[in-house]
């Protein structure tokens, strides 16, 4: 017990000196550096805050043009390819395009190609190999002139 309280007188006869041997010009001084440190500090986080906010709304305006890219180029998919490809582009987004290119894909309806099967039974379609050549007895038959086939 004896130990504390001369602990306690210690640290009022050590306040005390310091004061007496501080001199008050010195003393506001360290006031006026510890409110500029202060204000400093502030302004500090004031700036640091702005930035985050700044940050902030230039992600946002990057997120809205990628979407905007992205719509993009969904609704040219949709008008310049078949339903398939647009299918795949649009799952590899988000998959939420605007009313406009959904209208558009939803009336988008994929016909196959009708040139592959024949036009008639016997007759071969654009895309064969044989298309437009022809027997050499057909050969013979379209050289002849229109009259004489009109005889024969």
């Amino acid at each position: 017990m004896v130990g504390a309280i001369v602990l306690c007188i210690g640290g009022l006869i050590g306040a005390v000196i310091s004061r007496k041997f501080i001199p008050p010009e010195h003393q506001k001084e360290l006031e006026t550096n510890l409110q500029a440190a202060r204000e400093d500090l502030k302004q500090y986080q004031q700036d640091v805050a702005q930035h985050f906010e700044e940050t902030s709304r230039l992600v946002h305006n990057l997120t809205q043009s990628y979407k905007e890219v992205h719509e993009h180029l969904a609704k040219g998919a949709i008008h310049l390819t078949n339903s398939d490809i647009s299918r795949q582009m649009l799952e590899a987004g988000d998959g939420n395009i605007g009313v406009e290119a959904g209208a558009l894909l939803a009336e988008t309806t994929v016909l196959p190609p009708r040139d592959w099967a024949p036009k008639t039974p016997g007759q071969k379609g654009t895309l064969s190999e044989e298309f437009g050549l022809l027997d050499e007895a057909e050969a013979e038959n379209a050289e002849k002139p229109k009259e004489e086939k009109e005889i024969n």
